[in-house]
């Protein structure tokens, strides 16, 4: 069966009697009118028929505030599938913001992986050494804590706009601790220190000691007009009402939670991390007693 659909001129269609009067022709020549063969009549129907991938289709808004998107789709299937008989040929999908953010997410399982081994061969080019690069990378989560935090403070769920912001919070710590490393290594070597300590004394402790301090003294001021800088350019994209202000709040929330333990982590964290692998490194290259 075919669906027809015919439209007759206004003058012909403005009242039902003049649709039934309507002529029509027969297989073997005879005029009959079309309220002879058909019933006529005006009915309530849809405004708009809508129809996706050769299906019709029918759609309910539901407007989620205050809730996780995805916590909110997960009782609605339940709920339907528990309580909804669907008819053969109905079935139900769930899109708009819903479905824009599975794509996102399932490119955020790509990316993330791949930004992170990014972020570790980086690190790993610029000091040519494994256990140095892996400390940087094993230190990134209690950066993120700070963002992860005032994400629950703000009260902003999860998202693709959050983790936009977790990604780049985790390069800015990442670079947070580059720079310090870059000093602590720099302090050892005007001490005149094997930063390998392949060939280190046991009275070296002392001035390793001292390095660390002095190089991690270094970096506080930088550190300050640095996070000072990012946090009067970010505050504002926080704090600013308008269209697109929701997105861009929840790409800054994580830069700006991250700012209060990506420095601490980089200046207090790091340099004891530090001092525990030179501890390491010592042991691993002393010699036995004799």
């Amino acid at each position: 069966r075919f669906p027809i659909n015919v439209r007759y001129p206004r003058e012909l269609r403005d009242s039902i009697e003049k649709l039934r009067g309507l002529p029509v022709l027969t297989a073997r020549g005879e005029q009959i009118t079309l309220g002879d063969i058909a019933a006529i009549e005006i009915n309530r129907g849809p405004s708009m028929i809508k129809s996706e991938n050769a299906r019709l289709s029918g759609w309910v808004y539901v407007d989620v505030r205050d809730r996780d998107l995805a916590a909110t789709v997960a009782e609605l299937r339940t709920a339907i599938a528990r309580e909804v008989t669907l008819p053969v040929g109905v079935s139900v999908s769930y899109s708009g913001q819903f479905e824009y953010m599975q794509r996102a997410n399932a490119q955020l399982r790509l990316m993330v992986p791949i930004t992170l081994l990014i972020i570790f061969l980086l690190l790993y080019a610029i000091f040519r050494r494994f256990d140095e690069a892996l400390l940087l990378m094993i230190t990134l989560p209690f950066a993120l804590s700070g963002g992860i935090w005032f994400l629950y403070l703000m009260a902003f769920n999860l998202s693709v706009a959050t983790g936009i912001g977790l990604i780049a919070l985790a390069g800015v710590a990442a670079e947070f601790g580059v720079v310090m490393l870059l000093y602590l290594r720099r302090a050892l070597a005007e001490r005149t220190l094997d930063t390998s300590l392949q060939q280190f004394s046991a009275g070296d402790r002392f001035a390793l000691d001292a390095a660390i301090r002095e190089g991690a003294l270094l970096r506080v001021r930088p550190k300050a007009m640095t996070v000072a800088v990012i946090l009067a350019g970010l505050l504002p994209i926080l704090l600013g009402e308008g269209t697109g202000s929701e997105i861009m709040s929840r790409i800054a929330a994580p830069m700006v939670g991250g700012m209060i333990t990506a420095p601490l982590l980089s200046m207090l964290v790091l340099p004891t991390a530090y001092r525990l692998l030179c501890g390491v490194r010592y042991r691993r290259h002393a010699q036995p007693p004799v």
